[in-house]
C-alpha cells in the first residue's frame, strides 16, 4: 500500500515561517505530480502549489512569492516552504501525489491525512 504522511504544521505568529514535509512511502514505482493543497474551515479545498517529476513548479497568486515547494525524488519527499505567514493561510494542509504502485499500469491519485496550519498573534 502506498502512504503519504506529512509534518511541520503547527501554529506560527504572523509573518512566521513554516516548512512542510510529505513523504511517500511503500510499494511505488513511479510519482508524476505532487502538490499541496489546503482547506480552510468552510471553504472548499484549493491548490496551492505542484510540481512536476522534473521539477517544474506552478503555485497560486495568493501565495506567489511567499511559498516555495520543492521535492526530493530520491526521498519520495515534497516540501512547502512558507514565508511570511498571513492568518488567511490557516487552514488544514494536505499533501497529495500521483503515484504508479507495484502492481498498477496507472498512476492514481494518493492523498495525505492532512496537517494543520494556524496563523495567528
Amino acid at each position: 500500500q502506498v502512504q503519504l504522511v506529512e509534518s511541520g504544521g503547527g501554529l506560527v505568529q504572523p509573518g512566521g515561517s513554516l516548512r512542510l514535509s510529505c513523504a511517500a512511502s511503500g510499494r511505488i514505482i513511479s510519482i508524476n505530480d505532487m502538490g499541496w493543497y489546503r482547506q480552510a474551515p468552510g471553504k472548499q479545498r484549493e491548490l496551492v502549489a505542484t510540481v512536476t517529476s522534473g521539477g517544474r513548479t506552478n503555485s497560486v497568486d495568493s501565495v506567489k512569492g511567499r511559498f516555495t515547494i520543492s521535492r526530493d525524488n530520491a526521498k519520495n519527499t515534497v516540501y512547502l516552504q512558507m514565508n511570511s505567514l498571513k492568518p488567511e493561510d490557516t487552514a488544514v494542509y494536505y499533501c497529495n501525489a500521483n503515484i504508479r504502485a507495484v502492481g498498477s499500469w496507472n498512476h492514481y491519485n494518493y492523498w495525505g491525512q492532512g496537517t494543520q496550519v494556524t496563523v495567528s498573534s
